[in-house]
């Protein structure tokens, strides 16, 4: 290392070192460092690198920091962990604009998205990252952590060869459920991968989330058939462009299928219903290497006495269970279970206890 590296350091928030992560494990192939302009035009207008591989978000790093081209600028985590190096390859004002725009469809400030990519700044750095270690996280994330490299080789020992990953940031509850094993019918392994970056204010603990899936798991999964990793991605809230980017990610770690949701991704009423699964529909799957698998918004119908999605179901809506998340958080902080119907009691009983024990601590 040059005595440069000694000289310049840049402390990641928590969003760019998780950026740093996925550029550093893998699980943003084909990327291996920070973005430039061109690219950032590029992935911004086109949805494609420069290189002309599909890329829906640019993944860009910020920074005020005095530097120039060729500078190696030694990179920490928010918690002050060394974590490799950028080598500076350009130094440019990105059109924050035209992200908003492009990206999120939408120049609001009031989307989540949209703040953050703001708050960060125009100026950015680009180059190649070297990784020397990753970042932390909480323990019950690490319990199930696997790089791109690790969860391919955990695929293969099982012999599976068609694996559908299932993207969250919440519990599943039992429309999740349906849905996961719905696809798991056509598939030989199912790989639950929670996202485990920085979400919006609200969402649940780690430890709390991770009790969830592993209690169903164990309950109502076939232990053969089914795999729990995390994703140390952010959310972007950027619906139909970050739906493509979860598929990216997924086809790292070795899947072969994707669940696309209701409204996937998304915030607000910034997107329409189905907007994350149209996004495909221009994409050629064989480029993209990972096929997407379009759900319907799933319930529990009275009528057909289990569950059901528009598609399958023929009943009027009054047959339909509809508890909205609010809802169902007044009632969990209530300490009320949400009907059998809506999740498994084994789910809520470990939601509850959180609520109540986050109550007792203020």
């Amino acid at each position: 290392m040059g005595s440069s590296e000694t000289a310049l350091a840049l402390q990641l928030s928590s969003r760019q070192a998780s950026d740093f992560e996925l550029l550093a494990n893998g699980g943003f192939a084909p990327l291996t460092g920070f973005l430039g302009s061109e690219d950032h035009k590029s992935v911004c207008e086109n949805m494609r690198l420069a290189s002309g591989e599909i890329w829906p978000i640019p993944i860009t790093l910020a920074t005020d920091l005095e530097c120039s081209v060729g500078d190696v600028v030694t990179l920490t985590a928010p918690n002050g962990k060394h974590l490799g190096r950028i080598t500076v390859e350009e130094i440019y004002e990105k059109d924050v604009e035209l992200e908003a725009e492009k990206v999120y469809r939408t120049t609001d400030n009031e989307h989540p998205g949209v703040a953050a990519m703001r708050a960060e700044g125009a100026r950015c750095i680009a180059g190649p990252i070297e990784a020397d270690a990753l970042p932390d996280h909480d323990e019950a994330f690490m319990r199930r952590y696997q790089t791109p490299a690790e969860s391919k080789k955990a695929f293969e020992e099982r012999g599976w060869k068609r694996i559908v990953a299932f993207q969250t940031r919440n519990p599943i509850h039992r429309a999740h459920e349906y849905l996961t094993k719905a696809a798991l019918e056509i598939c030989d392994g199912l790989y639950i991968h929670p996202l485990i970056g920085e979400t919006k204010k609200g969402d649940i603990p780690a430890e709390v989330r991770m009790k969830c899936y592993e209690v169903l798991m164990e309950k109502y999964y076939h232990p053969d058939h089914v795999m729990l990793g995390v994703n140390p991605g952010k959310m972007h809230y950027a619906g139909p462009r970050e739906a493509v980017l979860h598929a990216i990610i997924r086809r790292n770690y070795g899947c072969t299928h994707f669940i696309v949701g209701r409204d996937h991704a998304g915030v607000g009423d910034y997107y329409g219903t189905y907007d994350a699964q149209r996004i495909f529909d221009d994409i050629d799957t064989g480029e993209l290497g990972i096929t997407p698998l379009f759900f319907e918004h799933t319930f529990w119908c009275h009528e057909c006495n289990g569950m059901g999605s528009s598609k399958t179901c023929p009943h009027p809506q009054e047959s339909h269970l509809f508890l909205s998340g609010t809802k169902v958080r007044e009632m969990l902080s209530n300490g009320e279970k949400p009907p059998p119907e809506f999740s498994r009691e084994e789910v809520a009983q470990i939601l509850i206890d959180a609520y109540k024990e986050e109550a007792e601590n203020g």
